[in-house]
């Protein structure tokens, strides 16, 4: 049996990405309150782990707790000392709220990308600069996974603000549509902890936040 011919389609041609940013201007509309899985914790978490049974040490009388740590761990510091959003945090919400257009979110994924500021001194995390004064304590009463009653002390900012640029590619995405969609994250799923599309809850409504203004650069 003779086999099928297989058509020629000649040699591929691909154009360059069409890469363009855009920097926009976003203003808080509800509280933000970060939640850092500190250093701290992390610390002390490895060195159980790496500890054999035997020679880990009974409960006994447990340190006074510092809470001045936890709040201080809870945010999230650039290596320059001033305090950000993890880039992830506005890129997950555009994706997100991809649900909301009925845009397929693979798409989102392969087009729309936050541009960081600086990164984390601890981790290497990429942030975007927060523009605020110092932070407020908030204590909060938590229950933990199993049962038990505890108070977690994070940092909380009433009045926030940053500048975001999304790099895209301007193929698969308009720049209006870009800034349309930053707006929807804002206005509907928010950043940081107790936001209204948490993965866990249907949040408290802080986070959120909407653009304010927009303008294009070119990539070099």
């Amino acid at each position: 049996m003779a086999k099928a011919r297989v058509k020629d389609e000649g040699v591929a041609v691909i154009q360059p990405a069409n890469l363009i940013r855009i920097m926009m201007r976003i203003r808080g509309t509800s509280l933000l309150v970060q939640e850092k899985f500190s250093k701290k914790t992390q610390d002390q978490m490895m060195l159980a782990m790496s500890t054999p049974k035997a020679e880990r040490k009974g409960k006994g009388a447990r340190p006074p707790r510092d809470f001045e740590a936890d709040f201080q761990g809870a945010q999230h510091k650039s290596t320059a000392g001033w305090i950000g959003i993890p880039c992830a945090a506005f890129r997950a919400a555009m994706i997100d709220a991809c649900r909301t257009v009925n845009l397929v979110m693979t798409k989102a994924k392969m087009s729309v990308f936050v541009i960081p500021d600086g990164f984390d001194a601890d981790d290497g995390t990429p942030l975007v600069r927060l523009i605020a004064d110092a932070p407020e304590r908030l204590k909060m009463a938590v229950r933990n996974d199993s049962g038990v009653a505890d108070i977690r002390v994070r940092p909380m900012w009433r009045t926030w603000s940053a500048e975001i640029t999304v790099e895209f590619d301007a193929d698969m995405i308009s720049a209006e549509s870009v800034v349309n969609l930053l707006d929807r994250a804002g206005r509907q799923v928010g950043v940081g902890a107790g936001r209204p599309f948490s993965k866990n809850s249907v949040g408290q409504g802080w986070g959120t936040f909407t653009v304010e203004s927009s303008v294009a650069q070119e990539v070099a």
